[in-house]
């Protein structure tokens, strides 16, 4: 029985180093071997060394071969820094080494094969940091006290936390051992609630020893409420407010809800929400459709921090420093429902014909396709508003007027077009004849102004709305030797005002060719020529005159007659 235990600890242990081996080295070189224990690998200073430290590696085997070179890897790459001190013996340099877990491999390598002698795990670490920041907390009805502290930085090797108690005069009560961790739960019972106590954590691994400052443990003064738990999570209608209703077996009456909520892979958000009784806290300003994790504490409103004095113990952090609060609740997943749109659309139109319209819109929280947003529908000659609204699953926008009707006011005039320097842009401003005074008493009321504008050869129309307050905007996303129409109209009670209209270039450009030429008239001292006149789309530019050269048929030069 002793040797069947003793078999399967041998094996239990040479497993993980030879899965560890094929790892690091899944296929040898044609020809190598595999000699275990052919030889010995020292480190100098010590196979775990400091972070950072030089380390030199012996490596000796015990048959010496001519034919044969002792080489070393460190991670399967070859050192080259390598002395040569005998047959048997080489040592290898490894400065600066900074990776925490290495492996060494000894070699002898030969013309046709390489042989493996024996490797050496490296462990690198840190000292313990002094462990800060202690926290304890006990819940009223748990046999258990949680301390936390902080260990500071990673020490990449295993480290001991003592955790001790002591009385007022030193006296230890309790004492206890964890490895690499943060936190540890103290028997309740082991200590007088109404006493003060002293709590010291050691922490130690290879490299050294760090002591926490003394905690002053007191259990009346860390008693934080039960953990809460959320019950139910539903969205008010036609809002993406969540109402959360959570329960407590906590008796105390002064506690105050505090609600942490985030989305998939992002932080906490920690906020104090409205209480809209005392199992209900409304959580507002959350986003349609979006899947969110909530949990909730509870935390004591009338608690005030005392600072306590305690002559017999060094000085060093207690548990009334800190508000009582419970720990956060396990968390509920809740989907946010959709939002319908609550902003009015932008409309406009265009008539194709008396009764055919053509109806645009435009709103922020819909994004729509370019061929869904307008549409073209017959109007009989009575109907002088269309009303339009965004309708999706979740709801309806409010309604927005499109006005069909003219006012038959004359609407503001153009000014003369300033083009950007980029020569994509364009800044249009107006103004109104000084005759036009609006009136305030019930009479006609401006409401908004629209810039419409389309390229010529008239293709796609683009129309943006400027606030009534406002006599200019900027009309972007030209091309450059584009002719566009500009017209501006003014939207009020009384319908649309005529359009003031305007040809613009955003940047003008030579022409894409010349006009074609036909000769009417050819006579002895006169030709009468005729010339078309260039497509827009080749003028590309406001064509201000014309060039005629004429060239005799026995003349390599051009004579310039004139201009038209």
């Amino acid at each position: 029985m002793k040797l069947s235990i003793s078999s399967t600890t041998s094996r239990c242990i040479i497993l993980p180093l030879l899965i560890l081996y094929i790892l690091l080295y899944p296929l040898l070189p044609a020809g190598s071997q595999f000699i275990n224990k052919g030889g010995t690998v020292t480190v100098d200073p010590s196979p775990y060394f400091l972070l950072g430290s030089n380390l030199t590696v012996y490596c000796h085997v015990r048959e010496c071969k001519r034919s044969y070179k002792i080489s070393l890897d460190l991670n399967g790459v070859t050192v080259k820094d390598r002395k040569e001190v005998n047959c048997n013996l080489a040592k290898f340099y490894l400065p600066n080494v900074h990776m925490p877990q290495s492996f060494v491999v000894c070699k002898l390598r030969g013309v046709q094969s390489t042989k493996i002698v024996t490797g050496l795990d490296l462990h690198g670490g840190l000292p313990p940091d002094k462990p800060e920041d202690i926290i304890c907390e006990v819940t009223r009805s748990s046999d258990f006290i949680g301390c936390l502290w902080k260990s500071g930085q990673k020490t990449y090797l295993p480290t001991t936390y003592n955790i001790s108690v002591n009385r007022e005069n030193g006296t230890q009560i309790y004492l206890d051992q964890i490895q690499n961790a943060e936190e540890i739960k103290i028997p309740r019972g082991i200590v007088d609630k109404t006493k003060k106590y002293q709590l010291i954590i050691t922490a130690y691994n290879h490299f050294g020893v760090s002591q926490s400052n003394p905690f002053i443990l007191c259990v009346k003064e860390i008693v934080i409420p039960e953990t809460p738990h959320i019950t139910n999570v539903e969205f008010e209608n036609g809002s993406i407010s969540a109402v959360l209703q959570w329960k407590t077996t906590d008796l105390s009456v002064h506690l105050k809800p505090y609600v942490r909520l985030c989305t998939y892979n992002s932080s906490w958000d920690v906020r104090e929400e409205t209480e809209l009784s005392d199992t209900l806290i409304r959580v507002g300003d959350l986003t349609p459709l979006t899947e969110y994790e909530f949990q909730v504490r509870t935390c004591n409103s009338t608690f005030r921090v005392n600072h306590i004095t305690v002559p017999s113990f060094t000085p060093g952090p207690t548990s009334s420093q800190r508000l009582p609060c419970s720990k956060w609740s396990s968390s509920v997943l809740a989907r946010t429902p959709g939002k319908g749109p609550s902003q009015r659309l932008s409309v406009w139109r265009v008539f194709n014909s008396q009764q055919n319209v053509t109806v645009f819109w435009k709103i922020k929280e819909v994004t729509c396709r370019e061929a869904s947003c307008h549409s073209s529908v017959l109007v009989p000659a009575a109907v002088q508003t269309l009303s339009i609204s965004a309708v999706t699953s979740y709801g309806s926008s409010p309604p927005a007027d499109v006005p069909l009707r003219h006012s038959g006011e004359v609407g503001p005039v153009l000014r003369q077009p300033a083009p950007a320097a980029n020569g994509s842009a364009v800044y249009v401003s107006w103004s109104w004849p000084q005759t036009k005074s609006w009136s305030t008493s019930g009479g006609e009321v401006l409401l908004h102004y629209v810039v419409q504008w389309r390229s010529v050869p008239a293709t796609k129309l683009w129309w943006q709305e400027v606030e009534k307050n406002q006599n200019s905007t900027s009309i972007t996303g030209l091309t450059a030797g584009v002719r566009y129409n500009v017209s501006l109209f003014a939207v009020t009670t009384r319908g649309v005002t005529a359009p003031s209209s305007v040809l613009i270039y955003s940047k003008e450009q030579k022409p894409a060719s010349g006009p074609n030429l036909t000769v009417l008239l050819h006579e002895a001292k006169r030709i009468q020529i005729l010339w078309d006149e260039l497509p827009v789309n080749q003028q590309r530019g406001f064509i201000t005159s014309y060039t005629l050269y004429i060239q005799t048929l026995d003349s390599s030069n051009q004579a310039l007659r004139g201009e038209q």
